[in-house]
């Protein structure tokens, strides 16, 4: 039961971070600030952030006119589904200690 509430909170703290940073962001260009790095905001989405990206991209209006953004966030979270997916659906067991 640890383990899977170990689990729900890193990804829980890493969507509400990429939000965060796509809003942040947003700001940042409107006050011509220095701004996020684009491979920060994809970092983020990659190591679990995804849905929380995805969603503040379209909440903040922020990285829509960006074909990368538009497509590739997605296609992050497919991949991501679709390894949760291999991984439920294999033979693999795994163990913990």
């Amino acid at each position: 039961m640890d383990v899977i509430l170990t689990i729900a909170g890193y990804f829980a703290i890493l969507n509400i971070l990429g939000l965060s940073l796509m809003g942040i962001d947003k700001w940042k260009a409107r006050k011509g600030a220095f701004r996020i790095p684009e491979a920060t905001l994809f970092i983020i989405a990659i190591i679990g952030g995804s849905v929380g990206s995805i969603l503040g991209m379209y909440i903040f209006r922020h990285k829509t006119r960006h074909w990368y953004f538009v497509w590739g966030m997605p296609a992050i979270l497919a991949l991501q589904l679709l390894s949760v997916y291999l991984l439920t659906h294999s033979s693999l067991t795994f163990q913990i200690m």
